[in-house]
């Protein structure tokens, strides 16, 4: 069965938003000093985007929401041997509130932003394979 072009755009879409995300932490990353609060909220909002568009891949419907233990359950549906990568993605989902307001830590740790770059890396390498 071919794809529809609209649905194929709807998943570039996705992945643009997920690649621009990842480039994002190179910048954060090489900043003086590094910016790991930005940075761990682009991995977030990267593995995000590459959740949805694996779902919009496989026509499974999601609704609008930053949480990556839900989205990760879904994607679980479709491809359980993604079971690992989920795993070590869901604990990014705080990423998208922590660290973006007054009263919150200040900043991620070295360690910390090094770790999340890790999974949304990994992640990126399971879901692009699996869109081939």
């Amino acid at each position: 069965m071919r794809d529809d072009p609209a649905r194929i755009a709807e998943i570039q879409a996705w992945l643009a938003l997920a690649a621009e995300g990842l480039r994002a932490t190179n910048h954060e990353l090489t900043a003086t000093p590094p910016i790991f609060g930005d940075l761990v909220f682009h991995c977030q909002q990267a593995v995000e985007k590459l959740c949805k568009a694996f779902l919009v891949r496989h026509d499974v419907v999601f609704r609008k929401t930053h949480n990556l233990e839900e989205l990760g359950e879904q994607c679980l549906g479709v491809d359980p041997t993604l079971r690992q990568i989920v795993d070590r993605a869901v604990p990014l989902t705080e990423y998208a509130w922590r660290f973006r307001y007054p009263g919150e830590p200040e900043s991620p740790t070295d360690e910390e932003a090094r770790d999340a770059l890790a999974v949304a890396r990994a992640v990126s390498e399971a879901i692009t394979a699996r869109l081939r």
